[in-house]
C-alpha cells in the first residue's frame, strides 16, 4: 500500500485502509470501534487508530504511505458504516 486517502467532514477525519493491511501489520485487534468498516476497507479514525496504524507501518515498512485528501462540508457517509470489529 503506497497511498491512503484521508476523508474529512466538518467534525472528523478517517483514513481508508484495506482490512488486510491491519492483519498484515498485526494490529487488527488494537483498532477501536470508533473506526468504521465497509466491505474490504476500514476507515481509521484520526485521533487514535490512525496513529496506531502509522506507528506499526513505520516500524515494519520503514516510512509512511503517501496521503491524498478528500473534503466535504456535510456529514460524511462514513458515519453510517458499521463500527469496526476484527474477525
Amino acid at each position: 500500500m503506497r497511498k491512503i486517502t484521508i476523508y474529512h467532514d466538518p467534525g472528523h477525519s478517517w483514513a481508508k485502509v484495506p482490512r488486510k493491511a491491519l492483519y498484515d501489520l498485526g494490529i487488527a485487534q488494537r483498532i477501536t470501534p470508533f473506526s468504521y468498516q465497509r466491505g474490504a476497507y476500514v476507515y481509521l479514525e484520526e485521533d487514535c487508530d490512525l496513529a496506531t496504524f502509522l506507528h506499526a507501518y513505520r516500524e515494519q515498512k520503514g516510512g509512511i504511505p503517501n496521503f491524498t485528501e478528500s473534503y466535504t462540508n456535510r456529514s460524511s457517509k462514513i458515519r453510517s458504516y458499521l463500527p469496526y470489529r476484527s474477525y
